[in-house]
């Protein structure tokens, strides 16, 4: 009886699989922080006799090539992929072994080109990007000019798998549960089958596929832009990672840092910062998907520096930040802001209902956020493009908005860098439209 155990990556929306037979274990998309993997294989006591891939990932650093060297496993990646490393190459209609586990390689095109799904003693799907719970991969992450061909592929893969495998099937892929990697409407949950998929998926309930391939590609949102340095990452055979914090540096060092203009990053609560943080610093909540949005706005490369109430949330923050290829930051700071400095900088908390008072009303979410519904007269600029776009906000106090007040924080921490008065408008947007201060798209 094969059994799967689950590995959930939650900040990135991300799932690591690990099927097993009691003695034998395959591992599917681990991530890069395999210690993770690595300990429940001890505790199940499980031998790894093969890794991996369903694609070389756009949204994460793999973990697959450093555990396949730790534990002595067969790497399976697709012969097709243009790796700098040794590796057992796969493709369609391969058979491989795990002890006594069966799997079986189905080209699943679309997400990727080189795409990857795994069936597991007929019984179990591993879909990775393709096929997801309600939707499927996004189909612009290989090149933007490629999206309709590789919408198509993408389509054509979701139903081969649906035509090739029994409704009892277990789908199990590493994508879609808040990852910008997935395109569509996701239903969410924790399971499903391809019987299911067939009743929910976007995919397979669409029997036109043109368009289908008009509506997906209509619906692509922005993504972070580290995701363009995933892929170049894994194909190099990413190598351990460090997850020991360093030693502190003092009040002296962090000043320093910030009058040279580096990334100074407070991890902790963003109603914490509101209410008092050191002058310079940004804001990035680590109880939020820090990682993501970090990630997204941060040139890359760049010098950085993370502060944090305890050593503990500083090596949390380092955990999620190797995911995305930040290896190490470059100086760590932890402790009560009293200790940088005597004189912590605010700024106002308010909610949607105290809105009358602003001079100038700032929404930071996405392009297609806005065109659904937005506060007439408001300015607009997405959080993503909001460095870019400084010089083109309009004077005065800004109040900043999102959804539920994470993207405005980091907004509001950014525009008080650049020396801007803000207020953070710390609500959710469902209390606007409530108050009759939204109007929606008909």
């Amino acid at each position: 009886m094969i059994q799967v155990d689950v590995i959930e990556t939650s900040e990135l929306g991300d799932r690591s699989y690990i099927a097993h037979d009691g003695r034998s274990a395959v591992v599917i998309d681990p991530q890069r922080d395999i210690d993770r993997v690595l300990e429940l294989l001890e505790r199940k006591g499980l031998t790894c006799k093969l890794v991996l891939e369903t694609h070389i990932h756009n949204d994460y650093v793999t973990g697959g090539y450093e555990l396949a060297r730790l534990t002595g496993a067969v790497y399976g990646v697709n012969r097709d992929d243009e790796v700098s490393f040794e590796r057992h190459p796969i493709t369609d209609g391969d058979v491989l072994t795990a002890g006594d586990i069966r799997v079986r390689v189905l080209a699943t095109p679309g997400h990727t080109d080189t795409h990857l799904a795994y069936v597991v003693e007929d019984a179990i799907a591993f879909t990775g990007g393709s096929l997801l719970f309600g939707s499927v991969g996004r189909t612009d992450l290989v090149d933007p000019a490629r999206t309709v061909e590789l919408t198509h592929a993408q389509y054509r893969s979701a139903h081969r798998l649906a035509h090739e495998l029994a409704d009892e099937v277990q789908v199990m892929p590493t994508h879609g549960f808040g990852s910008f990697c997935s395109a569509g409407a996701a239903t969410g949950g924790s399971a499903s089958t391809i019987g299911e998929q067939k009743q929910q998926n976007d995919a397979l309930l669409e029997t036109d596929e043109n368009a289908f391939v008009q509506r997906l590609v209509a619906g692509l949102t922005a993504y972070p832009a580290y995701y363009v340095h995933m892929g170049v990452r894994n194909r190099q055979g990413p190598g351990p990672v460090d997850l020991s914090v360093a030693e502190p540096v003092q009040a002296e060092e962090l000043h320093r840092r910030i009058a040279a203009g580096e990334w100074v990053v407070d991890l902790r609560d963003r109603t914490a910062y509101a209410a008092g943080h050191l002058a310079g610093t940004v804001s990035f909540d680590l109880g939020g998907p820090f990682t993501t949005y970090l990630g997204w706005l941060m040139p890359w490369g760049a010098p950085l520096t993370l502060i944090g109430e305890s050593q503990e949330q500083i090596a949390e923050a380092q955990r999620q930040l190797v995911r995305i290829g930040i290896d190490r930051p470059d100086a760590t700071a932890f402790g009560a802001i009293s200790a940088f400095t005597d004189k912590p900088e605010t700024y106002r908390k308010a909610g949607f209902a105290e809105l009358a008072e602003a001079e100038v009303v700032l929404d930071v979410r996405r392009d297609d956020e806005r065109a659904a519904s937005h506060i007439p007269g408001s300015a607009h600029v997405p959080l993503h493009r909001l460095l870019t776009e400084l010089d083109t906000l309009p004077p005065g106090e800004l109040w900043v908005h999102c959804v539920s007040g994470y993207r405005s924080s980091i907004a509001a921490g950014l525009l008080r860098r650049a020396g801007r008065d803000v207020v953070w408008v710390a609500d959710d947007y469902a209390n606007a439209v409530s108050a009759g201060l939204t109007r929606e798209t008909a």
